[in-house]
């Protein structure tokens, strides 16, 4: 979907647009949200944020998903000006080269995209949303790094943010937030500021919105602007009253070998410092164990990952197969897809 596609949807008479979610979890779903609910999300974020008519944005990531569709419903509400990239690894770089770069100015309601300067160096937006792996790839390059940096507002969502990444973003002179949502709550009801003193592993819910825990300790949320009804979600989450939540890991990320309980995210951060290929943690069934856990990893000395997990893992962490494969299976929005 391009821009002016989505535009044509959000103004027909119809009270609601189509979304997909990630297919982090399975096949990707199409859900039907009311545009009245997105509109709640977006004032939420950009009351939040202070953002003000003018100020820009930029659109870099898939309209097929709710992250990119919130981008533009927020830039409708507030009446920004929308800077639009192809979705890729390096949004930055066409900011910077000043190619196949459109804006549109939503202070005109009827406003549709049209072409930017060619070969003309465009300044850093206002405000900007990213997954991990864009904001990754831009710190590599140091021109793409020094453009992120001048981002007054970043929001990073649509998967975790590893203790690397969120090193190297710890002295942004500005603002930069992890989300947390999904797209049954329209983008994110909850950030959690990577940079500065504010600095915290605890998400802050945004005041309309309440959280709980069920009887598996798994994250419900009561978000009436944006969501109807209770939402019971498959995070296992703690909660601290005056700190916010922080997530533990998956509900089907668990697995049970031998009748112990390994948390998959617990066992990848454990990991994560000391394996320098690519790799995630899964599962198969065990006719002695029930499950067994597996380690995919695109390292070819499989022998040397081996020796690695049984070093620094705790005993029944370890996993029962390591086994190389050439690419990580990921989702166009930069999720692992775990099943093997």
């Amino acid at each position: 979907m391009v821009l002016e596609e989505f535009l044509s949807e959000w103004r027909n008479s119809s009270d609601r647009v189509l979304v997909h979610t990630s297919g982090s979890t399975g096949a990707p779903k199409p859900m039907w949200p009311e545009k009245e609910k997105m509109h709640n999300s977006a004032r939420i974020t950009c009351d939040f944020l202070g953002l003000q008519p003018g100020d820009t944005a930029l659109l870099c990531m898939n309209l097929k998903y709710i992250g990119a569709k919130m981008v533009v419903v927020r830039s409708i509400e507030r009446r920004l000006r929308l800077l639009s990239v192809e979705p890729s690894g390096h949004p930055m770089a066409a900011l910077l080269q000043g190619q196949s770069v459109t804006e549109t100015d939503f202070h005109d309601p009827a406003a549709l995209p049209h072409p930017c300067p060619q070969g003309q160096k465009i300044p850093a937006p206002t405000f900007a949303a990213m997954v991990p792996l864009q904001v990754y790839n831009t710190l590599q390059v140091p021109e793409e790094a020094a453009l992120l940096r001048q981002i007054r507002h970043l929001i990073i969502g649509g998967g975790a943010i590893d203790d690397q990444l969120a090193a190297a973003l710890r002295d942004f002179p500005h603002a930069v937030w992890s989300t947390y949502g999904m797209t049954e709550t329209l983008s994110h009801i909850a950030l959690r500021r990577l940079n500065g003193s504010e600095a915290s592993e605890w998400y802050q819910p945004f005041p309309s919105v309440k959280v709980s825990l069920d009887k598996d300790d798994c994250l419900m949320i009561n978000a009436p602007l944006v969501h109807e009804g209770t939402l019971k979600t498959n995070d296992r989450a703690e909660i601290v009253p005056g700190k916010g939540f922080r997530i533990l890991g998956r509900k089907d990320n668990v697995i049970v070998s031998g009748g112990i309980k390994i948390q998959i995210e617990e066992v990848e951060h454990a990991l994560k410092p000391y394996l320098s290929a690519p790799f995630i943690i899964t599962r198969r069934k065990d006719v002695k164990f029930g499950e067994a856990e597996i380690l995919l990893t695109e390292a070819t000395d499989t022998d040397a990952v081996t020796a690695i997990c049984r070093r620094v893992l705790p005993k029944y962490w370890i996993p029962r197969e390591v086994r190389h494969i050439d690419h990580i299976p990921m989702t166009e929005t930069g999720k692992p897809k775990r099943k093997v």
